[in-house]
């Protein structure tokens, strides 16, 4: 019930609640300024956060400035008005950008032994009880903390593409990450409008890419067989399952298709035992890219990335508001 209970009041999509354990005061770090971490910055000082940004690469601030406006006018949609003292500055300088900062946001290549480095990096210019989260989409904190001098104050917090307005956080700690220290950070993350998940233990690709890859392995063994093409297979899914998982999950869903989870077990179990044993196993060699490309390509070629992009970040928000009104978790 404890978890229900952080559920957002009917209507409500987002914000900072008392208690949460994250004052609007709180300067934040970002770590990498691509395109997560330039999302993750929108985000934060949206709800009032002073954001300091770091990259190498100096052209990232210009790549922001064409685009932040975009992002500032969906978090409006999404979340109403920003909260008063929200800045974002930037530095090519990493020890300039992270002085003073109360967290730090890495959003860094998704390379091992870059990360590895980074993080002993950041270390290296922030206080000691600083928390230092990775956005990394698949490595493992472990591996990622090694070389820190703090590991128990590194814990993954992996956003959903795209970052400043998809509520999905994950996150999950490594083997000398302090045990508390994830459930302090979905205080944090629910404080600036996100929905964080938190893992038990360590998996490869987290919890969404997992159940995400599950399901497109399927989609691209039917289109490479196939059984149906890409517009059919994703429209299969769009006006199938999509509506009610997107606002129930898949567990409370095929609950309510019958008198609850265990009816639904008993009734259709077999059949999906038989569809599992029957599923394919795709692997992505080039005949099966070159099949996927050709069936994909008339789709997107039909409006382009960019107004695809624009439809989805608008469609984005619509949906996350019929959610937030109507959605079960």
């Amino acid at each position: 019930m404890e978890r229900h209970q952080r559920r957002l009041s009917r209507g409500a999509v987002g914000g900072a609640g008392d208690g949460s354990g994250i004052m609007s005061t709180e300067t934040i770090g970002v770590v990498g300024f691509g395109v997560i971490g330039q999302r993750w910055a929108a985000a934060f000082a949206h709800f009032g956060h002073p954001v300091r940004c770091h990259d190498p690469d100096g052209d990232a601030w210009n790549r922001f400035g064409m685009i932040r406006a975009a992002l500032d006018a969906d978090l409006v949609a999404l979340f109403g008005a920003a909260r008063p003292g929200g800045s974002i500055t930037f530095f090519t300088d990493i020890a300039t950008a992270l002085a003073g900062v109360d967290h730090v946001q890495e959003s860094g290549p998704e390379n091992i032994e870059t990360k590895r480095a980074l993080l002993a990096e950041i270390e290296r210019h922030v206080g000691t009880e600083v928390v230092i989260a990775s956005s990394s989409s698949a490595l493992h904190v472990t591996q990622m903390q090694a070389d820190c001098a703090r590991p128990e104050r590194i814990v993954l917090a992996h956003p959903f593409n795209p970052a400043h307005i998809m509520p999905l956080v994950e996150i999950v700690g490594g083997e000398r990450t302090d045990p508390a220290l994830p459930e302090r950070m979905r205080n944090f993350y629910e404080a600036v409008g996100k929905k964080p998940v938190i893992l038990n233990r360590e998996v490869t690709g987290h919890l969404a890419l997992r159940l995400m890859g599950a399901m497109w392995r399927e989609a691209i063994a039917l289109v490479r067989d196939g059984v149906a093409s890409a517009e059919d297979v994703d429209r299969a899914f769009v006006y199938g399952p999509g509506p009610k998982w997107g606002l129930q999950g898949s567990f409370i869903s095929n609950s309510l298709n019958a008198a609850g989870i265990d009816d639904f077990l008993r009734k259709y179990g077999a059949t999906y035992e038989a569809i599992w044993a029957d599923l394919g196993d795709a692997t992505l060699d080039e005949a099966t890219r070159a099949g996927v490309v050709r069936s994909v390509t008339p789709m997107l070629e039909a409006r382009g990335l960019d107004t695809l992009r624009d439809e989805r970040d608008a469609g984005i928000v619509d949906i996350l508001k019929a959610v937030a009104a109507k959605g079960a978790l």
